[in-house]
């Protein structure tokens, strides 16, 4: 596995990460037991990944807990990212109902995360959506303060706009922006990649398959677990979803021709545009977990890149990614 370093903060980290939030219950059912799952997380070391994303809202709190048990025998050997930002109200609450970024509240979360993952130091922590109610430059502060203390080593934001990330990062610099970015969502090349490479900041993609559209396994009759998130988001509504079937496609066809899975290319599109991205799919099965890792051995020539990039700006993507309520988190 090749390894990568976010921006200029000197952490180091595998090329591919793995995002675990669905490896958990509280975003849709579970295609395996919690012992199947831990093996995973474990199968995903022994092949090199050392970058491991969960969030205190995931579950929540059930994820942080199955990271930790599952890594606490290769702790020295892997960075792991969790997040806060948002509100909850009970231990076992479903669903966040708001915002809070408080100084308070990010020192409550920390502390519970520590517990959680059975950890000393957070590797690398993100607010998770910018929160209006308090200024980024609070935010950053109250982080500081953490990393001073020995709790936090590196500070990353989540879909946060590239102003505030200016803003935050004047006052402790910021090793890592995570938000979406694919094939299908390719928005950041307009602010948030030109400002990152700027400043010298990590960019780890989350969704970098299309939350699986991009694999080709999601059709137009495909129906969602109830919990499961995308069964509410506009782009996987049924006839978005067969509208944007000339997308996987295009990059079914790509792949082909090159003896690779579309998944494959997703990845390998991402890896090529900059040498700090360091994109996170997750995955409850160990062949998908292998199939990714082996984007990493997939090179694409600038020609396939332009071609590549040139058909797809040729299609429209139909659907907002989020409803409302959520889209106005994004980008602030």
């Amino acid at each position: 596995m090749q390894t990568r370093t976010l921006g200029k903060s000197g952490l180091e980290v595998s090329a591919l990460g793995l995002g675990c939030m669905r490896l958990s219950p509280g975003h849709g059912a579970v295609s395996g037991t919690r012992k199947e799952m831990i093996a995973l997380m474990r199968a995903a070391v022994e092949r090199g990944i050392t970058f491991f994303d969960t969030a205190e809202v995931y579950g929540p709190y059930l994820n942080e807990e199955l990271v930790g048990e599952a890594l606490a025998p290769v702790r020295d050997q892997v960075v792991i990212a969790t997040k806060f930002g948002f509100q909850i109200d009970s231990d076992r609450e479903p669903h966040p109902v708001g915002l809070n970024s408080r100084p308070e509240s990010i020192r409550a979360s920390v502390e519970g995360s520590l517990k959680r993952l059975n950890i000393d130091t957070i590797d690398l922590l993100f607010q998770h959506r910018v929160d209006p109610d308090v200024p980024i430059e609070d935010v950053a502060g109250a982080v500081k303060n953490l990393m001073q203390e020995g709790k936090v080593r590196h500070f990353g934001l989540s879909e946060a706009g590239a102003p505030t990330i200016r803003r935050a990062h004047a006052v402790q610099p910021v090793t890592a922006l995570q938000s979406e970015y694919s094939l299908w969502w390719k928005r950041p090349e307009e602010e948030i990649v030109p400002a990152l490479e700027e400043l010298g900041i990590g960019f780890v993609p989350f969704s970098p398959l299309g939350k699986g559209f991009l694999t080709g396994t999601i059709h137009e009759d495909t129906r969602f677990d109830p919990e499961d998130n995308r069964g509410s988001f506009p782009r996987f509504a049924p006839e978005a979803l067969k509208a944007n079937r000339a997308l996987v496609d295009l990059i079914a066809s790509f792949a082909a021709q090159r003896a690779v899975t579309p998944a494959q290319i997703a990845l390998a599109w991402l890896l090529g545009r900059k040498p700090w991205i360091v994109p996170i799919p997750g995955t409850t099965k160990l062949e998908r977990l292998e199939e990714n890792i082996g984007a990493v051995s997939v090179e694409l020539s600038l020609e396939d890149v332009k071609a590549l990039d040139t058909a797809i700006a040729k299609i429209s993507v139909y659907g907002d990614r989020y409803p409302a309520a959520l889209e106005q988190m994004t980008n602030r």
